[in-house]
């Protein structure tokens, strides 16, 4: 199954970061998002990539372009006709095709645009830009338990601030550290689709997130694979750095250490 991964927005709230370059290219621990987003697939044995290219879409090909010479030791000998030699490499079973959905393309359109790499298989499908430990074996085993045309991963957010406990008369009895939300179920992206999805969105200015998924919602062909564990989103700075401390710390949760 193929892992379709949107990365052509602007992303315009983290935009100290995106001036230089796109969002998926963002690093964190020294490593673009968007690779530890691929390395959580690929520990279930997901590695056929789909990159939907838009904004500043030619860095993200030069950074694979350039991937297996980053990850490798290499002996350049320039008295043999400037040959290079691989030595041990550290890359990852890969494989990555990279297609230009356009600067300006919704998200809808952009999915629409690789239905030919695709074919009529099921395919999944996320967002650029946010890292989680969801069990991707356990999304597919539900997705193909319920029959539907698509699954869409659901969290509840924690709050952005702390809260306090009180009593009746108003005494601060404890606190609580980002509880989470206000027991509403967001989109998490981690999408399952199958191909009669494609049907369900019409051209490039087509969001995903309102008229094809919704319609899905209304013929009861979408349903939602709860999920309780960590997930969180870089949409702004203040993302990136609580990301990035939680790389340092080693609590990043999304990741696994071999």
């Amino acid at each position: 199954m193929k892992v379709v991964i949107l990365a052509g927005g602007y992303g315009t709230r983290i935009g100290e970061e995106t001036h230089i370059r796109p969002k998926p290219l963002i690093e964190i621990g020294e490593m673009p998002i968007i690779c530890h987003i691929m390395s959580h697939y690929s520990r279930y044995g997901y590695n056929d990539f789909i990159i939907c290219l838009g904004y500043k879409g030619y860095m993200i090909k030069e950074y694979f372009a350039h991937y297996f010479l980053h990850h490798s030791d290499v002996t350049f000998d320039f008295r043999k006709d400037n040959q290079v030699h691989y030595h041990q490499h550290k890359t990852d079973p890969w494989k990555v095709t990279l297609i230009d959905t356009g600067k300006d393309t919704a998200t809808g359109g952009r999915v629409k645009q690789i239905q030919k790499y695709i074919g009529n298989e099921p395919f999944m499908l996320t967002y650029g830009d946010g890292v989680s430990n969801v069990d991707i074996a356990k999304l597919v085993e539900f997705h193909r338990a319920h029959k539907k045309l698509a699954t869409i991963t659901s969290t509840q957010p924690p709050g952005r601030f702390g809260a306090l406990d009180l009593t009746e008369e108003g005494a601060v009895s404890g606190f609580r550290e980002k509880p989470k939300g206000d027991g509403g179920w967001i989109n998490a992206g981690f999408f399952v689709m199958e191909p009669g999805v494609f049907d369900y969105i019409s051209g490039n200015d087509t969001v995903l997130e309102k008229e094809p998924l919704e319609a899905l919602a209304r013929s009861s062909q979408l349903m939602a694979y709860k999920h309780t564990g960590f997930w969180h989103p870089m949409d702004t700075l203040r993302d990136k750095n609580y990301l990035e401390e939680l790389w340092r710390s080693g609590k990043a949760e999304w990741s696994y250490k071999p």
